[in-house]
């Protein structure tokens, strides 16, 4: 078949023929994507590859597919159904027509509470799915690790499982019908017995058993036995519904499963029926530690006579990649230990059980304690506990991409499974092959059903260490055969290892693949060369697409790169897995939450960088340091910092976004005057402090607001902020503190506090004095927030630069013990941004200013009972619980910088347990306002719905509660969008200790 000729990376995305989608535009409601950039942000998936797509389509609605569908089966075009993009083995990529069903085919269409089953769309995430069945007791049974992205259509694609398949099985076990479009156009519902009552259906499972019945004896031979496998089509499974069903009929016969697990290469998935299980009543996980992988392994037969729901694997890798990671260190915490508290953790296996009664459950655990009596164990009967415990395994695969060095844990036969009682000895022989091509590996994964997930360390862009992986996967593949197991337990066989069926199943089976594909697809447009006729595994990967390798230029950066590994190393931390698409739980990514748009998703922006910097967008050779299209990928970040610790691969977006604004200056010479006034905050509100009142009387003239809608571009529907007479006038105003020889801390005057909010700098002083400080507020000048967030290095490196000197002059004379801050933006520049750019001043002196900085919250709390005077909070009515309880509900809204730098639990806990019941911390991701982004015409509109998201519903919930809100702009965005007021914590903090 002959396809378009699409235009490269050096032309004009004006092409000399219309495009062929392009006649499609005006047939749907929904938005086909044809230019360069779009296309090559669906260029990958989670896995080592890189194939650039014809187009992109995002369908408003189901008929919006099905028109898709019959228009390339009009002009003969190669399809590509597409859910969360989160494949390992590159089913989600390539030269086809992508029709991406997560944005709006996701949705609940039925619910049968007495059958147990529901209708969905193909677009529906797993997490979503499961959350809108919760309240009648069901769940469906599959779990992925990436269920809060993971969509169905894609879990029915790759045949999906997750911890618990030793209880629930497959996504294919919990199957019941399919609405299926063949790539010809038409449209089936394919469910058991559909044969029996549709011609048509039943004239393909006539043709499809024609090929079948007369392999059947190597189809029972060749097919694993094993619960985990999902190597070619399910052959095995329409076999032995063949057999199931009446003489003479295919009544039992469900061509569903023929589907499930075709990688979209038979048709596209519409929807689904799928059966449910009831949500476990009683439920507890138990963590057992062990001193490396086989000592885990040899204990995994023992507990499966326990009967646990899952038995889950994480190695010393996973582990100590976790210690380094922000978000995951803490998760690290909650594992068992040997009583040598310093010995290293070697392997853990998560154990957890069902039960229908607590007492059931209780009996299990003990005949866990009874079989591993030996191993330190812990028991997670919490579900908040055992749910962060989890998160440690489901960070696992990502967590992998952090590794420094050239070579990476390669997915390319970590996914092979074997009868668990075979596991110790597979596992040695596997890693045997593994070290005699001189590399090592990380283990993880589904202990339970003998599928561990094994990354060999390979430099893709090596051609000894290509050869190595090559030959690793034969080698491999004919160890899974002679243990009867399966080449991939879970994640598909795709770009990565449908080359090896052949090797793995013989010619007459692989034979049958190609001829069922035909009955199905006989012009081979549905997802090509995955399953059938496949390419070798070394053709299109991501680090070399073409035919020469898409490298990073060494490049004079404005920040440090050390803790990355180097620039390049940073341009290509992001792996694909795709946590950036998560709408729920934490922060990230609050531009995608609001838009479900791959563009504007961490991951999209990963890849434009990416690809940008590689010169991969870019008519002439080098970096595309000005190219528009990656200009306005970046547009949206909210530069929040959430990627930089809830990404398991660390992928820090702020800072490169941060970096390719300045280095896009440096080229064109200079930036553009809203981004320069935005950046001299400190300046302006000087300014404006000092002219107050008169400043605040002369904004409110209308003359003054278009002025600044011209200026700053300053939407209309924003309120500008309040100055205030200047935190360190009223300083210089005060008597001397008598407590001259008190320790002393040192509070930074922030832009904000010092001269739009000095109240909140008045009681933080107020709360420092009581506890029996001396505070000192010297103006050291700015921290240089504002010009990094907007990509202004320069002028950030020559502000900072001062602003250290200043500061490490008064440290010197002063001698104060800490540096507070009181703004949780500007404590993240102190602490995070000093210490990566390159600045004038000894970057170890640096990490030691950072060291020594603290919130004022976090000060207070964690000195405790070291505090010259001791923090007396007062105490209102007190609870049956010994807390104390007050009329009027407090909330709590973190600052996103704060979450992901250092955490809220200090402040929380302390509010926690002085205002009992009615304290609540929420969970509502980030405001929305960051800072310059939520004021300006182009970024008004998305900054108020990420708000709409979850913090202004979390207030109207709470519609009485006191707001407490440490980020200057949460406290404006609550302001404009609700009318209510917030407190800084400090505030409240400062108030109790004077009740």
């Amino acid at each position: 078949m002959r396809l378009p000729v699409l235009q490269g990376a050096g032309d004009s995305d004006s092409a000399i023929a219309p495009h062929p989608l392009e006649e499609l535009r005006s047939q749907l409601a929904g938005e086909i994507r044809l230019d360069r950039h779009n296309r090559l942000l669906y260029a990958t998936d989670a896995s080592i590859y890189q194939v650039e797509p014809i187009g992109v389509v995002i369908p408003a609605s189901i008929d919006d597919v099905v028109r898709t569908v019959e228009f390339c089966a009009e002009r003969g075009l190669p399809i590509l159904p597409r859910g969360g993009g989160t494949s390992l083995a590159g089913q989600a990529v390539n030269h086809a027509v992508i029709i991406d069903f997560s944005a709006h085919c996701d949705q609940l269409l039925h619910i049968d509470e007495s059958m147990r089953t529901v209708e969905v769309e193909a677009g529906i995430v797993l997490a979503h799915l499961n959350q809108q069945l919760a309240p009648y007791g069901l769940m469906f049974g599959p779990d992925v690790a990436t269920a809060a992205h993971a969509n169905l259509g894609g879990m029915i694609g790759n045949n999906s499982a997750g911890a618990y398949s030793v209880r629930y099985g497959r996504t294919v076990d919990n199957l019941l019908a399919l609405d299926v479009m063949l790539a010809g156009g038409k449209r089936f519902r394919f469910d058991e017995g559909a044969s029996e009552r549709d011609p048509e259906i039943a004239t393909l499972t006539r043709a499809v058993f024609d090929i079948i019945d007369p392999i059947a004896e190597q189809i029972d031979r060749a097919y694993p036995k094993n619960l985990r496998h999902v190597d070619g089509y399910n052959l095995d499974l329409l076999l032995a519904q063949r057999r199931a069903s009446t003489p003479g009929t295919f009544d039992r016969v469900n061509l569903a499963h023929l589907f499930c697990g075709a990688e979209g290469t038979l048709g596209v998935t519409l929807g689904a029926t799928l059966s449910l299980v009831p949500v476990p009543k009683e439920r507890e996980l138990a963590i057992l530690a062990f001193p490396d992988v086989d000592a885990a392994l040899e204990a995994v037969n023992a507990i499966l006579e326990t009967e646990p729901a899952a038995v889950e694997l994480v190695d010393d890798v996973v582990i100590n990649l976790a210690l380094q990671n922000p978000e995951c260190r803490r998760y690290v915490e909650l594992m068992p230990r040997d009583s040598d508290p310093d010995a290293m953790l070697g392997a853990v296996l998560y154990v957890e059980y069902f039960a229908e009664t607590r007492d059931a459950l209780d009996d299990r655990i003990a005949a866990l304690e009874r079989t591993c009596q030996n191993r330190p164990l812990r028991r997670y009967p919490d579900a908040e506990e055992r749910a962060r415990a989890w998160k440690l395994r489901a960070s696992g695969e990502p967590l992998l991409h952090g590794l420094r060095g050239r070579r990476k844990p390669l997915t390319f036969i970590e996914d092979a499974a074997v009868d668990p009682k075979h596991l110790p000895e597979f596992i040695r022989r596997f890693r045997a092959i593994i070290e005699m091509y001189g590399t090592t590996a990380a283990y993880y994964a589904h202990a339970s059903v003998g599928c561990l997930h094994v990354r060999p360390m390979i430099d893709p862009r090596d051609p000894p260490d290509l050869h190595a992986m090559q030959r690793i996967a034969e080698e491999v593949t004919d160890l899974v055969k002679s243990f009867g197991g399966a080449l991939s337990g879970e994640h598909g066989d795709g770009r990565l290892r449908s080359h090896l069926l052949e090797r793995f199943y013989g010619k007459p089976i692989c034979d049958a693949f190609r001829r069922i594909k035909a009955i199905f697809d006989p012009d081979h447009r549905m997802n090509p060369g995955n399953l059938v006729e496949p390419a070798s595994m070394t053709e299109h990967l991501r680090v070399k697409p073409d035919r020469s390798a898409a490298e990073i230029p060494p490049v004079e950066t404005f920040f440090r790169y050390d803790r990355e590994n180097g620039f390049d190393h940073a341009v290509e931390m992001c792996n694909g897995a795709g946590v950036c698409r998560k709408m729920q739980g934490g922060t990230m990514c609050p531009s995608y939450r609001a838009t479900r748009d791959e563009r504007h998703a961490t991951r999209g922006r990963g890849n434009a960088l990416r690809l940008a910097i590689s010169g991969q967008l870019s008519r002439e050779a080098g970096p595309g340091w000005n190219d528009a299209e990656t200009h306005r990928t970046l547009d949206l970040c909210l530069s929040c910092k959430a990627c930089k610790s809830e990404c398991p691969s660390n992928v820090d977006l702020a800072k490169l976004k941060a970096e390719y604004l300045a280095q896009a200056d440096r080229q064109r010479g200079g930036a553009d005057l809203a981004r320069l006034l935005f950046g001299r905050v400190r300046q302006i509100n000087a300014l404006g402090s000092a002219l107050a009142p008169l400043s605040n009387f002369l904004a409110g003239f209308s003359i003054s607001r278009y002025m600044a809608q011209r200026a700053l571009n300053v939407d209309s529907r924003r309120s500008l902020p309040g100055f205030d007479r200047s935190l360190f006038r009223w300083v210089r105003k005060r008597a001397a503190s008598e407590r001259s020889s008190a320790p002393t801390v040192l509070l930074f005057g922030d832009c904000f506090t010092a001269y739009n909010e000095p109240a909140i700098g008045r009681s933080a002083i107020a709360l420092l004095e009581n506890l029996g400080y001396r505070v000192i507020l010297p103006d050291l000048g700015c921290c240089g927030r504002s010009m990094i967030s907007l990509g202004l290095l320069p002028e950030a490196i020559r502000t900072i630069n001062g602003t250290i000197s200043r500061l490490q002059t008064v440290l010197e004379r002063e001698k104060p013990i800490a540096i507070l801050t009181l703004e949780p933006s500007c404590h993240s520049a102190l602490i995070d941004d000093w210490c990566d750019l390159k600045l004038a001043h000894d970057p170890a002196e640096v990490r030691n200013l950072a060291q020594r900085v603290f919130s004022v919250e976090d000060f207070v709390i964690a000195h405790g009972e070291n505090h010259p005077r001791p923090l007396a909070l007062g105490a209102n009515e007190t609870g049956s619980n010994g807390k104390t309880s007050h009329r009027r509900e407090v909330i709590f809204h973190g600052h996103c910088h704060q979450k992901a730098l250092h955490g809220t639990d200090a402040t929380v806990g302390l509010l926690q347990s002085q205002l009992g019941d009615s304290f609540v911390p929420l969970d509502a991701g980030c405001c929305g306002m960051a800072g310059a982004f939520g004021y300006t015409r182009d970024h008004y509109e998305l900054s108020r719905d990420i708000a709409n998201l979850a913090l202004v519903p979390a207030l109207r919930d709470h519609a009485e509660a006191t707001i407490l809100a440490p980020g200057t702009s949460c406290r404006h965005q609550i302001r404009d969008l609700t009318g209510r007021t917030a407190m800084h914590p400090v505030e409240w903090i400062e108030k109790l200790s004077r009740d």
